[in-house]
């Protein structure tokens, strides 16, 4: 008779399990049920919340043009074109492609998934047998892509994107014998910092190495710098790349809807040959399921509503953050995230106050995401807040009377 077993082996790996499970049975704010939502409020139970958990970030999730646009591609394509993308395409697909690269200022771009999907396959695909170089501070989906990589014969390095020295002698000591590729965040998903980026593409020009960013998060937010810009965030929302002044040679931007836009897909922009390479090569193109119908008619529709109203929406919610961020720095908080993407992190005094700060939380009717070790280090243990475009500023009145109560009880780190 064969036993299956329930936990991971290895003491670390047990070590991990705990924390996380202990996280999921006492937290309500993990593994939550949500029987109701209603914009940015959301019951559980009979408790009622304001969310700011979400990354719906322009609140196109609501957003009743969008949704409109559902039940015509169904009734066009059905609930799900499902073949894999190297069978067949509907023709939404090349539309989509083909306003994204329009937007984004791009060669070309491919719309998989998930970035999830897009960074375990193609990051081993252009590492090959060569050398990866991975921000320290990465995301944990880029991250794993790259020991996917080093698992197929890449070696594998860490840097510091705060560092770019340390970048520079990395790839100035490693030996040209395989592809140079190098992966960090564009816009970091707990603090919303943006790395220097003309920098550390420069440094990868130099040495001939491919730049891989990540921005997920920046995507449908950020954008290219104009004189006539309605907020710092830039205008059209087209990403890092656009939003430091940086072109796309040599570089490889990874982007998803399934944030700002709030569709389920992703994609690359990429030059159109290396865009071919990986139909063949890429396990998303040859063997996943493709999105839903209901995701490509809102990312499409998405992509209209950006294109005429999406500056003011983000103007709007910049004026939001800045309400948010105002008040956390005259509380003295050490809260990473003050730069004003509409991600702040609030790393705790004392990690073991995580429980009852939650429950606060919760209790007050604020709905954050608990950043919980092994998924953050344990100096930054805390929570992590994100604004959206529909909440209120009744809502973000709430919440800065919380962070002030919790600031009076010292749970909260403070500067200096």
């Amino acid at each position: 008779m064969s036993t299956v077993t329930t936990e991971p082996r290895g003491a670390g790996a047990d070590a991990r399990w705990r924390d996380l499970d202990h996280l999921r049975r006492t937290s309500p704010m993990s593994d939550a049920v949500l029987d109701e939502v209603r914009g940015r409020h959301i019951r559980s139970g009979d408790h009622w919340l304001i969310d700011f958990a979400s990354c719906n970030y322009l609140g196109f999730d609501w957003d009743a043009e969008i949704m409109d646009a559902i039940a015509p591609a169904v009734r066009q394509w059905g609930t799900h074109p499902s073949w894999s993308r190297l069978i067949g395409n509907p023709r939404i697909y090349p539309e989509i492609e083909e306003r994204l690269a329009a937007l984004l200022g791009a060669p070309d771009t491919l719309l998989l998934p998930t970035a999830t999907l897009i960074h375990a396959s193609v990051i081993p695909v252009l590492a090959g047998a060569g050398h990866v170089f991975v921000e320290a501070r990465a995301h944990k989906t880029v991250y794993d892509g790259c020991v996917s990589a080093r698992g197929q014969g890449a070696r594998l390095r860490r840097f510091r994107a705060d560092r770019p020295g340390e970048l520079d002698a990395q790839l100035r000591g490693t030996p040209h014998d395989g592809p140079l590729l190098v992966c960090l965040d564009g816009v970091d998903s707990m603090s919303g910092d943006i790395p220097d980026l003309p920098a550390l593409a420069g440094i990868c020009r130099e040495h001939g190495a491919t730049l891989y960013v990540d921005d997920t998060h920046g995507f449908g937010v950020i954008g290219e710098r104009t004189a006539q810009e309605t907020c710092p965030y830039g205008s059209r929302g087209n990403s890092v790349v656009r939003h430091t002044g940086e072109s796309y040679d040599d570089i490889v931007l990874v982007g998803g809807f399934s944030k700002a836009y709030s569709s389920l897909l992703a994609f690359l922009a990429l030059p159109s040959a290396l865009k071919e390479y990986l139909k063949v090569t890429a396990g998303p193109y040859l063997y996943s399921g493709p999105s839903p119908t209901a995701s490509l008619a809102t990312a499409l529709a998405g992509l209209s509503v950006n294109d005429r109203r999406g500056d003011t929406i983000r103007a709007d919610l910049y004026r939001k953050t800045t309400r948010v961020l105002d008040h956390v720095r005259a509380l003295a908080l050490d809260a990473h995230g003050t730069t004003g993407f509409p991600i702040v992190e609030f790393p705790l005094s004392d990690t073991a106050d995580l429980d009852d700060v939650v429950r606060f939380l919760w209790d007050e009717g604020v709905y954050v995401t608990v950043a919980a070790y092994p998924l953050v280090p344990r100096a930054r243990v805390g929570f992590r807040v994100q604004l959206t475009a529909l909440n209120s500023d009744e809502d973000i009145d709430l919440l800065n009377d919380v962070l002030s109560r919790l600031a009076e009880r010292a749970v909260l780190r403070r500067r200096g």
